[in-house]
């Protein structure tokens, strides 16, 4: 895994091997970080089905000012809280290691920008997205941006979400959403 700009631009580092784990591809983060770029700075960032940590890493690297990562794998939770340590950034980065979807039924912070990539052999994005917003969550002019196979792009209520942007890249459907005003 490569973080693209920012702070720590151009570093690389391993990535855990565990299975279903899939980065977002380098010319998808960027393009996703082209779009966020004018917002980024001091944001509050969730990183749900946080995997290696590329999304909200990045984030952190381009100006978020925290970034909470939630990862129920605890091998792959483990190997990212060190690569937290290993980028001095423990004071701007809180990673827990739980299931998403019981995160979501804590206690509420309220996010800026909220990195949504769950394993694509799930059903739960729609479930997810409603939890978000229904929670308290989300800031009010919060961003999400989903991530999910090509062909299963969110459902979207027009009164509850609407798509910013998208874009299809070889077998992934990518958007930024915000909560309908």
């Amino acid at each position: 895994m490569r973080i693209i700009g920012g702070d720590w631009g151009g570093r690389r580092f391993p990535v855990s091997t565990a299975a279903g784990l899939r980065p977002t591809a380098d010319r998808n983060r960027e393009t996703l970080f082209n779009w966020l770029q004018p917002t980024l700075s001091g944001a509050r960032v969730l990183d749900l089905f946080a995997g290696t940590g590329a999304l909200g890493l990045e984030a952190l690297s381009r100006g978020a000012s925290c970034a909470t990562f939630v990862e129920r794998s605890r091998p792959v939770a483990a190997a990212l809280q060190a690569l937290v340590e290993r980028l001095e950034a423990t004071s701007r980065a809180r990673v827990v290691t739980m299931d998403a979807r019981r995160f979501l039924r804590s206690d509420p912070v309220a996010f800026d920008l909220v990195f949504l990539d769950p394993p694509f052999a799930s059903d739960w994005l729609d479930a997810v997205l409603t939890g978000l917003a229904e929670g308290g969550w989300l800031a009010d002019t919060a961003q999400v941006y989903v991530e999910t196979r090509a062909g299963h792009a969110p459902t979207l209520d027009p009164g509850a979400w609407a798509c910013q942007r998208q874009k299809t890249a070889g077998d992934v459907w990518f958007g930024l959403l915000q909560r309908a005003e």
